[in-house]
C-alpha cells in the first residue's frame, strides 16, 4: 500500500514551485531601463539621424512585428471549368 502521507507531500511539493516560478516571472520588469554607469548606448545605426533611446530599441519596428492582414481573399470570381478535371477511371 502507498503511503498518503509521502503521496501529499509529493503533491505539495509540486505545487510549491508554481508560485516560486510566477514570482520570478515578474523580476524581469522593462520599466526604466538605463545603461550601467559608465556605459553608453550602442551608436547611431548606419544612416539613423540621432542614436534611439533605450525605450525606443525595446520597441519591435514594423518589420519585425508586421501588421496581420486578414482579407488574403482580395475578389471572389467563379472558377472557369478545367476540361482535364476528370474524376478517375475505375
Amino acid at each position: 500500500m502507498t503511503n498518503p502521507a509521502k503521496s501529499v507531500a509529493k503533491h505539495a511539493a509540486k505545487y510549491a514551485v508554481l508560485p516560486i516560478a510566477l514570482a520570478l516571472a515578474g523580476c524581469g520588469a522593462s520599466d526604466g531601463l538605463e545603461p550601467a554607469p559608465g556605459k553608453k548606448l550602442p551608436i547611431a545605426p548606419y544612416g539613423a539621424k540621432a542614436t534611439p533611446t533605450a525605450k525606443q530599441l525595446l520597441l519591435p519596428n514594423n518589420q519585425a512585428r508586421p501588421e496581420r492582414s486578414d482579407d488574403l481573399l482580395k475578389s471572389s470570381d467563379e472558377r472557369r471549368s478545367d476540361e482535364f478535371d476528370l474524376p478517375p477511371s475505375n
